[in-house]
């Protein structure tokens, strides 16, 4: 009886990625107790989502299983595996916005982007992402774009929010 060993299969490379942009982040970073979070974060930031192309490197420097790394980007709603929009639409999913309308306003702004949660609008401009809370409880419903906080948000106020973020009047 002959037993065949499963290779793992290889996550197709990323010409747009800059490897050693990444490596630099991960030496960066490797020395810290718990380097894995820092790292996502930091590559995040630099490329805008943690492309699955740099899993295999994170889990050989930081001495981990691939599957491991990809348990914490998948477990953690902060991390995108592709890119983003241009700007990030976040809506606040907390109990206190859901009691004041957030569900209407998350249904509104659904059909305004023409995209679900995670989602990307067709034209690039904006993703979609539930947030659990921007610390703005006594006035919700609340949202987030890129790092502007807006309270009280309606679906005109949101309406009003995009068009300007278009630049549009």
């Amino acid at each position: 009886m002959q037993i065949e060993a499963s290779v793992p299969q290889a996550v197709p490379s990323d010409p747009s990625v800059d490897l050693n942009q990444v490596r630099s982040i991960i030496q960066e970073f490797k020395s810290l107790p718990g380097a894995m979070l820092p790292v996502l974060h930091a590559i995040q930031d630099a490329l805008g989502y943690v492309p699955p192309s740099v899993v295999p490197l994170i889990a050989d420097e930081l001495n981990l299983s691939r599957a491991e790394v990809h348990g914490v980007i998948s477990f953690y709603h902060h991390f995108r595996q592709q890119p983003a929009g241009r700007h990030i639409v976040q809506i606040c999913r907390a109990e206190a916005c859901q009691a004041v309308g957030a569900d209407a306003l998350v249904a509104h702004a659904k059909a305004a982007l023409g995209c679900d949660f995670h989602g990307t609008s067709s034209d690039g401009q904006f993703t979609l992402e539930p947030v659990y809370c921007l610390g703005q409880c006594a006035c919700g419903p609340n949202m987030q774009i890129d790092d502007d906080l807006h309270a009280r948000v309606s679906s005109d106020k949101f309406n009003r929010v995009l068009r300007a973020k278009r630049g549009v009047q």
